[in-house]
Formats: C-alpha cells, sequence, structure tokens
C-alpha cells in the first residue's frame, strides 16, 4: 500500500523557496550557512569486521567453556564409576559371605597350577629384563664366566626353544587351523542367509485359516478343517512367570473344542503348587480345556514330564502338540501361523518359531545374549531349515506331529538336551523340519550371570552326552552319507565341540604362553582381525547392537572356559553333565501382559461377573506370592575362581607382552583380562544389593 503525500510539509517548503531562495542555493560546505548538516554515512568493513572478531571471540570462549563443562561432567561420570566398581569389587572380595563356585573343579585345579606357572615365569623374566639379558641372553656354550642365576636362565631359554616351544608351536597351528574351518562355516552360514533374503526363501503354508471359523446353513461353526491340538506347558517351581504363559496359551485364537492344554507342574514348593492349580481353576472357569498334571515321582527331568503327559489316553486323540516353557508368551495367532505349514506336507515333524526377548534391553548380559541368539535364530536355524531340512529343536515354541514323535521313539530321559535327542533321532527316521523366522514368541533371557552360567553348561554338556550315544545310531542309520557327514562332523563336532575347545585353548591358554616362550609364535591376525570380523558378522542380525561388538568379543572368550568345562564334562560322563537347574526367571512382563490377556479374554468369558479380583488366583493369590518371595532365600552375587584365576593369568601375560614391545597381543591381554575379571567377580548382569 503506497503512502499518502505530506501536504502540510510541501506548503511549507514552497513558502521558504519563495521568501529566501539564496538560503536554499547555498553550498552545504560554506562557513556562511546558517544551516546545520547532517551527513549519514554507511558503516565500512572494517568496523563491521571488528565487530564480528569481538563477537566471534566471544562465542569461541562460550563454546570453549561449555565443551570444558561437558569433559569434566564425563571425567567425574567415569571416575564415580569406577570408584563405584573398584568399591562392589573389594566388598564381595573382602566379605567372608560371598558365594563362590566350587573349588573342587577338576579345570579349576589346573587353571591354579597354570596361574603359579605363570607367577614364577613372569618373576624370571622381569629378574632377566632388568639384568639386561634380553639385549644379550647368555649362552650354555660360551665362554665367560656364569653366576648361578645367569646360568640357570641360560639352560631355561634352551629348553623353551628345543623341547617346549615346538610342541606349543604344533598345538597352536592345529587350533588356528581349526578356527579358520569354523570361520569359513560361519561365512558359508552368513552367505546362506544372504541368499535367503535376496531370493526372499521362506517356507509357505498350503492353506491359511481365517479370522473366525466357517459357518454352514444351519449358522453352526464348521471346525473340521481345524486340527486336534495338544497344547503342553511343562514348569518346575516357576511361581513369577506361570500367569502369563497359561494365560497366553488360553486366549489362542483357535477352536476351544479342537485343543487341550496341559499344565504339566514338576514343582516341589506346596505353595508354588497351589498357586499354578488356582489359576487352572480359573481358566476352567471361563470354559477353556485345561489340565493340571503332578507327577509324584519326578524322574528324568524335563523329558520324563513331557513323556509322563504324553501317556495318557486321551492323546491318542489328537494330531499336534505344541510346547511352551514356563516363561514364553506366544501370540493368540500363533497356531494359526503355525499348523498349516503341515497341511499337504505329511513328512514334516516339527514347526519351529523364532524367539523374541522381552528384556533384552535389560542389562549388558541380557544385550550381549540378544547377539548371540540372533544369529542362532537369524542365521543357523534359517539356513538349516531351508536348505537341509534339519536342524536342533529349541525346546520350546514349537509344533510337533505326534505321530513323529511316536515314530522316533518319544521322550528319552538319557541326556539334558531331550529336545536336540528327539530332533536328531526324528531326521535319522527321514522326517523334515520347517522353521518360521517371522512368527515370533516372546520369552526371557537370563538377568543375572549366574543364571546364565548354568543355562550354558546345560546347553554345552548335553550335545557331548547325546554324541557319545548316537554316534553309532547315526553311522548305522539307513539315510543318506550327506546327512551322516553333516550330522557328525559340522552339527556335533564343529559347533558343539571344536568351537569351545579352539575358543579356550587358543585365547585362555595357548596366547599367555606364547608370551613366556616367544620362540612359538600366534599371528596378530588370529588375535585380533579374524576374531573382528567374526563379530561383525555376529552382529549383524541384531544391527542395533553395534555398540557392543568390542565387549560381545570379549565376552564370549569369557564364556569359553564356562563352554570348555561343560563341553569336557559332557564327553567325558562327569558328574555334573547330568546337572539339570531350572533357569531363574525375572517375570518382568508378567503384570503388564495379565492385564492385557485379561482385556483379550473378555470374549471367552460366560459370565460378566467374573472379574479377575473376584478369581480364585487373583488379588489374594497375588498377595500370598509376594510373601513367599519375601520369605524366600535372598539372592547374593557371587564370585567365579576359574574366571578370576584366568583373569590373573591374562593380566600377567600382559606384563610379560609388555616387556618384549608386542603392542597388539598386549592390548587383548590387558582387555580381556579385565573382561574376566569383571565376571568373575560378577559384575555383569544383574547387581543384588
Amino acid at each position: 500500500m503506497s503512502r499518502s503525500s505530506n501536504y502540510e510539509f510541501q506548503q511549507w517548503w514552497n513558502k521558504q523557496r519563495e521568501t529566501n531562495p539564496e538560503l536554499l542555493l547555498k553550498k552545504p560546505d560554506d562557513p556562511a550557512n546558517g544551516f546545520l548538516s547532517l551527513e549519514i554515512r554507511t558503516p565500512t568493513a572494517e568496523s563491521t569486521v571488528e565487530k564480528e572478531r569481538t563477537r566471534s571471540a566471544r562465542q569461541l570462549s562460550w563454546v570453549c567453556l561449555l565443551k570444558f563443562q561437558q569433559i569434566a561432567g564425563s571425567f567425574a561420570w567415569v571416575t564415580n564409576g569406577v570408584v563405584l566398581l573398584l568399591r562392589t569389587a573389594n566388598r564381595r572380595i573382602a566379605s567372608p559371605n560371598s558365594p563362590a563356585d566350587s573349588s573342587t573343579s577338576r579345570l579349576y585345579r589346573v587353571i591354579k597350577v597354570f596361574l603359579a606357572v605363570v607367577l614364577l615365569l613372569l618373576g624370571f623374566e622381569l629378574l632377566a629384563y632388568f639384568q639386561g639379558w634380553h639385549f644379550s641372553p647368555p649362552s650354555v656354550g660360551s665362554a665367560a664366566v656364569l653366576g648361578f642365576v645367569e646360568w640357570v636362565y641360560a639352560h631355561w631359554l634352551q629348553i623353551r626353544a628345543n623341547y617346549l616351544a615346538p610342541p606349543l608351536q604344533s598345538l597352536t597351528n592345529l587350533c588356528i587351523v581349526l578356527f579358520l574351518i569354523q570361520s569359513v562355516d560361519r561365512l558359508i552360514l552368513m552367505f546362506g542367509c544372504f541368499w535367503i533374503k535376496f531370493r526372499g526363501l521362506k517356507p509357505k503354508a498350503a492353506m491359511e485359516y481365517g479370522d473366525s471359523p466357517p459357518v454352514d446353513e444351519e449358522g453352526n461353526e464348521n471346525v473340521e478343517d481345524y486340527p486336534m491340538v495338544l497344547v503342553q506347558i511343562p514348569m518346575c517351581n516357576e511361581r513369577e512367570v506361570y500367569q502369563q504363559s497359561i494365560a497366553a496359551v488360553c486366549v489362542q485364537d483357535w477352536p476351544r473344542q479342537r485343543m487341550l492344554v496341559q499344565v504339566l507342574d514338576d514343582s516341589d514348593e506346596l505353595d508354588v503348587q497351589m498357586l499354578i492349580k488356582a489359576e487352572v481353576q480359573k481358566w476352567q472357569q471361563r470354559g477353556v480345556r485345561i489340565l493340571y498334571r503332578h507327577r509324584l515321582i519326578r524322574t528324568g527331568y524335563k523329558a520324563g514330564n513331557l513323556k509322563s503327559a504324553m501317556g495318557c489316553d486321551y492323546v491318542k486323540d489328537y494330531e499336534f502338540v505344541a510346547i511352551f516353557d514356563a516363561d514364553f508368551q506366544p501370540g493368540p495367532d500363533f497356531l494359526k501361523k503355525t499348523i498349516p505349514h503341515f497341511k499337504g506336507n505329511d513328512d514334516i515333524a516339527l514347526v519351529q518359531t523364532r524367539w523374541s526377548f522381552v528384556n533384552k534391553d535389560e542389562n549388558l548380559l541380557t544385550r550381549l545374549q540378544n547377539i548371540n541368539l540372533s544369529f542362532h535364530f537369524e542365521v543357523e536355524q534359517q539356513v538349516n531349515g531351508v536348505f537341509l531340512n534339519f536342524f536342533g529343536f529349541n525346546g520350546t515354541a514349537g509344533v510337533w506331529r505326534i505321530k513323529a514323535l511316536e515314530d522316533c521313539g518319544g521322550w528319552l530321559e538319557r541326556t539334558t538336551v531331550e529336545d536336540m535327542d528327539i530332533a536328531v533321532r526324528a531326521h535319522l527316521c527321514g522326517w523334515k523340519f520347517i522353521y518360521l523366522d517371522d512368527v515370533k514368541c516372546l520369552c526371557e533371557l537370563p538377568e543375572s550371570y549366574e543364571a546364565y552360567k548354568k543355562q550354558q553348561h546345560r546347553w554345552h554338556s548335553g550335545p557331548m552326552q547325546l554324541f557319545r550315544l548316537c554316534f553309532f545310531d547315526v553311522i548305522r542309520a539307513k539315510v543318506s552319507l550327506a546327512k551322516k557327514v553333516n550330522l557328525i562332523f559340522l552339527f556335533f563336532l564343529l559347533r558343539k565341540l571344536i568351537l569351545p575347545f579352539y575358543s579356550f585353548t587358543l585365547f585362555c591358554i595357548i596366547l599367555p604362553l606364547t608370551m613366556f616362550l616367544p620362540e612359538a609364535q600366534l599371528p596378530a591376525w588370529v588375535v585380533c582381525y579374524v576374531p573382528g570380523v567374526m563379530s561383525i558378522l555376529n552382529i549383524l542380525p541384531a544391527p542395533r547392537s553395534f555398540p557392543f561388538i568390542v565387549p560381545f568379543l570379549l565376552f564370549e572368550n569369557t564364556m569359553s572356559v564356562t563352554k570348555f568345562n561343560a563341553m569336557i564334562s559332557g564327553l567325558f560322563r562327569f558328574g555334573s553333565s547330568y546337572e539339570w537347574i531350572v533357569t531363574k526367571k525375572s517375570g518382568r512382563s508378567s503384570e503388564t501382559d495379565l492385564v492385557a490377556f485379561e482385556k483379550e479374554s473378555d470374549p471367552l468369558v460366560k459370565t460378566t461377573s467374573l472379574y479377575r479380583s473376584s478369581s480364585e488366583s487373583g488379588i489374594d493369590e497375588l498377595n500370598k506370592l509376594e510373601v513367599s518371595k519375601k520369605l524366600g532365600k535372598s539372592k547374593k552375587n557371587r564370585l567365579y575362581r576359574k574366571e578370576l584365576a584366568l583373569a590373573f593369568i591374562l593380566l600377567t601375560a600382559s606384563v610379560r607382552s609388555l616387556l618384549s614391545a608386542q603392542g597388539i597381543h598386549f592390548y587383548f591381554l590387558l582387555f580381556q583380562g579385565i573382561t574376566f575379571l569383571v565376571v568373575g567377580l560378577d559384575l555383569i548382569g544383574e547387581q543384588v544389593s
């Protein structure tokens, strides 16, 4: 919008021109001029630059001050964390009440002797270093007169060069070859996984179930297309998670008359038995076909429990059986996504689904477990399922054809890995397996190192028991040579025996020894580069865990002592190989899931007056549960002697590598020793105050 003209100023200006024309014609520079002149100038470039310099300097000082404050805060945070870590470690070591693992283990006694030898060698090497013998080592055949210590050191150099280093180098070369073979196997698995993703290969069902059963002309539901399914929930003293597993199974979107739920309770605690029985009665009142079974003679652990349940007369009326451990929560459409894969495939015995973890971000231990299990399911299970139609049954979150179970002899109690046992026997009988990576079943990861260590011991001792028992059965089986080779060399030897053997021997025994026997060489690419590449491949199925790649590599080497001990126990039938300890659960998601399950199960309720608060396992039972928890044994963090002894061995070897200026070996030994120390003090996983 244009501005209106100023007529008053125009009139005044015209009047001044008429009365004093000579004043208006004078130049501004004339001193006789009576008017004052005001000069308005644009700021020069010099003044602008000066102002910008002043402003930039002030901003730079504020930025530097802010960065310094951030660095000081980070340093204070790290310092507080280190101080807290040291205090916790000191308290656990000094406390006489700190529980510790057994000191009678054969492996622990061997590690203690190894530690004493390493400390003695380090003292000897330090003495030689300060004497300057590393520059000009004494020789046995020299003409110079040698002192006693110098004479001993000269003979030590001769013995280690002629007698100790060659066999150590041979063992090193053997472990390197095994390491490379296992790395090639892992690369092939990763290539197979990439090929599956690239080509979009996955099992396809011959049919799909709708949202509701079809209705006939009279308005009745036609459920003949829905086979009879038996659902089993084996449990033992699962006070934290029994509600969520039972609820998740009972709200399955499957015709009620075509499904029966068996709660197989092996609990030896009376209060837990009463809680589980009350929960079963609650769902019975809602019209769910569910039974509670408790064995009086509890033999055979989980295998004995499942075998007893399959011996019931009514089992012959069912075609499939789905198995869920007590902490598993299948989705409502689990059966609708798995059962169709059996249709038209009479040679399919098992449909296995993937595990998904509700507490994978709970602490560092659960994050590292998530990396490992993500690779197991997405790579190992999927590749073996697509290309071989065989893999190890994971013991839960799967559906079996009952005819296949009967054909291969049913559940056997001879090992602690009954799931792998029955999978191998079914494979030898010609049955095929299907793995569904896109069907996930929620479950829990062990949050404490104690629970995780016991679980890993059972998972690695059981396969060696099974390998010893079924080796000749595999040889005599009427299957192709390729299947026999895959079972013996890949499934058992390479992935169950060789992996823990070379991992423990190479990084916990040979590497420290090569620091004291430098004539035996362990290349840097074996110590750092190849393990780094393998760790990157391991972490690809869980890309959000990339920041934990270094802790994952170090922690896997730390767990090698547990896996090696378990492998030896199972292979040579030591007593601990038959030990079965139920993995402790925390029930992190139980309360949230219970509310969700209550909402989902509303259509199942026959009477509108039935509420959770009025059920037999409602608030009163939850209060009883809390009281029983308080009266139970208090948990404490433990000390792990084998890990602590190996920590001191690796740290001692790092000091020796520092004397010989072996850079990458020093850093690996240092950080690996610190990792063993952290694990040995139980500073990883759940911390109990």
